[in-house]
């Protein structure tokens, strides 16, 4: 009776590592699930994106030109002249000094490129669309021009009057 007893108990023990193996090898799985899924996010950034960076906003900055462009047109070309209010957008102070800095030249630029302009187009949304983003680009290009580190995300007109 006693060997009997024996094996009953080894069968016993031997019911219990199996449960404790497979209860681990079930807790292992569970834990690296988890540890995937929760780490998922942070091994598709970059090596310098983090979290908190990501949902910090960047900062704005606007450049009002100080006045407005004013433009005279050609004789015989429908409107007479143009008075154009810009601001201008950028993330980076260093780039609104820079345009501070480098004023004169972007109304330098600015004026050349309005007076170019059909006033004609200049009455219609696409004609001032065309007239912004050519105003961007020249922007940009004297940005870096004078080696400046950044360019305008956008330009505004505030006001724009033709007559």
């Amino acid at each position: 009776m006693a060997e009997l007893d024996q094996g009953n108990g080894e069968k016993k023990s031997l019911k219990k590592i199996i449960i404790i193996v497979v209860g681990a090898v079930v807790l292992l799985a569970a834990g690296g699930g988890a540890t995937f899924f929760l780490m998922k996010d942070s091994m598709t950034k970059g090596p310098h994106e983090d979290s908190e960076a990501a949902a910090v906003p960047v900062e704005k900055f606007y450049f009002d030109m100080p006045t407005p462009v004013v433009v005279a047109f050609p004789k015989g070309t429908g409107a007479k002249n143009a008075r154009v209010t810009i601001s201008m957008l950028v993330e980076d102070a260093a780039i609104l000094e820079a345009l501070k800095k480098n004023e004169p030249m972007i109304r330098n630029n600015l004026l050349m490129l309005i007076g170019a302009q059909e006033s004609a187009a200049l009455n219609t949304r696409e004609g001032k669309e065309v007239l912004r983003k050519a105003m961007l680009d020249d922007v940009n290009a004297v940005l870096e021009k004078v080696a400046a580190k950044g360019e305008v995300q956008e330009i505004f007109f505030t006001s724009f009057i033709t007559q």
